[in-house]
């Protein structure tokens, strides 16, 4: 073996050697733990079943389509209940035991899509309502990653609401890496929940939002403090968003005892962290620009006359 060859067996033993220190980070064992790419795969194929028109397979006809989606929700069923046995033996159960909670919680997420549609219909809505930019529903559904977003955490929140293990929250991060918009499972969301433009948007866990809600880019409905780490677990740490309210660009709602009351506005950039009554607008008063002068390279060449009268004259 030349020198080269025996450096990366070197390298190499010294990396497996490495696994074996008994870290978190260690495990090797890869058929205990959900797959990712699998998941992935679920979220495009559960997309298409809550909105059949719209993203199907060129395969598709139009006498067969209803035959192709029993086949896709059997398939879709399938792939969810072998992820879930995965993780709840991950957490300890045995076989049968992991099979049996698998199969009723397969159930009981694909008896709750037609719920999950109900309300995807209102928040395609309220985008539509809510954006004079929107030219139809189609291209709200076709182009809007907020509606993906918001598509994904509704149906991931199903499978947290049945107290799923990880797959729920790789279902949003999933969105989130997608988007730009995260939206932790665990939040409670109402109708007609509308997400303008969503990049930088985050939800946090006990975020409890109402009705007909309007958020813009950039919003955080988060914790006041993680400093007490895992002892916050179960703690009411998010903020409050009663119905009817709007939060536009880069504001930030902090805190589990904050209560935006209804038919509020919450101005671009504001820092909130106590409650705010209902039918309030809070706003930043606006800030000082300060202009200064400066010399630069085409200084000494620049028309004298404002551009706009050197565009009347040229006329």
């Amino acid at each position: 073996m030349n020198t080269i060859e025996a450096q990366i067996q070197g390298i190499v033993d010294g990396i497996l050697l490495d696994y074996q220190n008994g870290r978190d980070i260690d495990k090797i064992d890869l058929f205990r733990h959900p797959d990712k790419a699998v998941i992935t795969d679920m979220i495009r194929k559960l997309i298409r079943i809550v909105y059949p028109g719209y993203y199907r397979d060129k395969s598709y006809r139009h006498y067969n389509i209803e035959h192709h989606l029993s086949m896709l929700i059997e398939d879709v069923m399938f792939n969810l209940n072998r992820q879930l046995i995965l993780v709840y033996q991950a957490g300890g159960m045995d076989s049968a035991e992991a099979e049996e909670k698998a199969q009723q919680v397969s159930l009981e997420f694909f008896k709750a899509i037609p719920a999950v549609r109900v309300m995807v219909q209102t928040d395609v809505q309220a985008a539509y309502d809510g954006d004079p930019a929107a030219s139809s529903k189609d291209e709200v559904i076709f182009c809007y990653p907020g509606l993906f977003a918001i598509t994904v955490y509704r149906l991931a929140h199903i499978l947290y609401e049945l107290k799923v293990p990880m797959v729920p929250r790789i279902m949003t991060e999933h969105a989130h890496s997608t988007t730009g918009i995260d939206i932790h499972p665990g939040a409670t969301i109402g109708k007609h929940f509308f997400i303008d433009h969503g990049t930088g948007i985050v939800i946090g866990e006990t975020t409890i939002i109402g009705e007909h809600v309007k958020i813009y880019q950039g919003v955080t409905l988060g914790g006041l403090t993680t400093r007490g780490g895992q002892s916050l677990k179960g703690c009411k740490r998010h903020p409050t968003i009663e119905d009817n309210v709007t939060i536009y660009a880069g504001a930030s709602v902090l805190g589990g005892e904050t209560v935006i009351g209804r038919d509020s506005v919450i101005g671009a950039n504001s820092f909130i962290t106590k409650s705010i009554a209902p039918c309030t607008t809070v706003s930043i008063k606006n800030q000082e620009l300060q202009f200064k002068s400066r010399s630069c390279a085409g200084c000494a060449n620049a028309v004298k006359e404002p551009f706009w009268e050197n565009q009347k004259t040229a006329e």
